[in-house]
């Protein structure tokens, strides 16, 4: 079992910037990937940013890229996503998820960004 907690959501300008985080704790162990996705009423949810936690391999989606950076801290289980140039489409629930190296995925609560002058 893995349990995740994010933070760092908030109400910011276009424009802004904002760094969510996400705590990871039980069977940290065998996660092998992790990731940070968005969601809006009535759509899918979306990929925006994963990284692996020992390589540190990072993949983007298109909206994502050039503004939005994925890292990682494993001697604190934290990985982060820095958000520049935020647009209000960006505007979405915000969620971490670890996957384990036996194909389960596991998903925080969701943090709430929201862009808007």
């Amino acid at each position: 079992q893995v349990q995740l907690v994010e933070s760092g959501g908030g109400l910011v300008q276009p424009g802004g910037s904002l760094t969510l985080s996400c705590v990871a704790s039980g069977s940290i162990f065998s996660i092998y990937v992790m990731g940070w996705y968005r969601q809006v009423p009535g759509k899918q949810r979306e990929v925006v940013a994963t990284i692996t936690p020992r390589g540190g391999r990072t993949d983007y989606a298109d909206s994502a890229k050039g503004r939005f950076t994925i890292s990682r801290d494993n001697a604190k289980n934290t990985f982060y996503l820095q958000m520049n140039s935020l647009k209000p489409e960006d505007t979405a629930v915000y969620y971490c998820r670890a996957r384990t190296a036996s194909i389960l995925d596991y998903w925080g609560q969701g943090t709430q960004v929201t862009v808007s002058s």
